[in-house]
């Protein structure tokens, strides 16, 4: 088969509404790309108790809301997930999404794993939406918010 401009032309047409609907890797900016490379950073804190890494991923200004409806400042939730309460064991993030919006980016994803709350092992399955700003270069947690799926 000889290729020819058309087939160049439908090849490219493809290609673009591929990425326009989110459907390739090429599709992702890099602010994207630093906003999930943000919500991994946050997992890891979570799952090591690292202060220093929250402390450099959250806003003054945060807001954190938990599936049971509980909210904290930045510092009180600091001071929840590095204590002694609770440790996480496992987790897993799936179905992820990240759209900026502005100086603003929202990120979605479910969050399943397993905890240890005051003794007892806990199984989590739950949504979770993050708003990150971004603050100079860098993306910052400004608020998120948990729900129960």
């Amino acid at each position: 088969m000889t290729l020819q401009r058309r087939h160049l032309g439908i090849a490219g047409a493809a290609a673009l509404v591929a990425m326009a609907s989110g459907g390739g890797a090429l599709a992702q900016s890099a602010d994207e790309a630093a906003v999930a490379k943000a919500v991994e950073a946050f997992r890891d804190a979570m799952l090591k108790k690292d202060k220093a890494a929250f402390e450099k991923l959250c806003a003054e200004e945060m807001s954190y809301g938990h599936s049971a409806g509980r909210m904290e400042t930045k510092a009180q939730f600091i001071a929840d997930a590095t204590g002694d309460r609770s440790m996480w064991k496992s987790i897993t993030l799936s179905d992820a999404s990240v759209k900026i919006v502005g100086t603003n980016a929202i990120a979605r994803h479910k969050l399943t794993g397993e905890n240890v709350s005051d003794g007892k092992t806990n199984a989590i399955n739950i949504g979770i939406l993050m708003v990150w700003a971004k603050q100079g270069a860098d993306w910052k947690l400004l608020a998120r918010q948990a729900y129960r799926l």
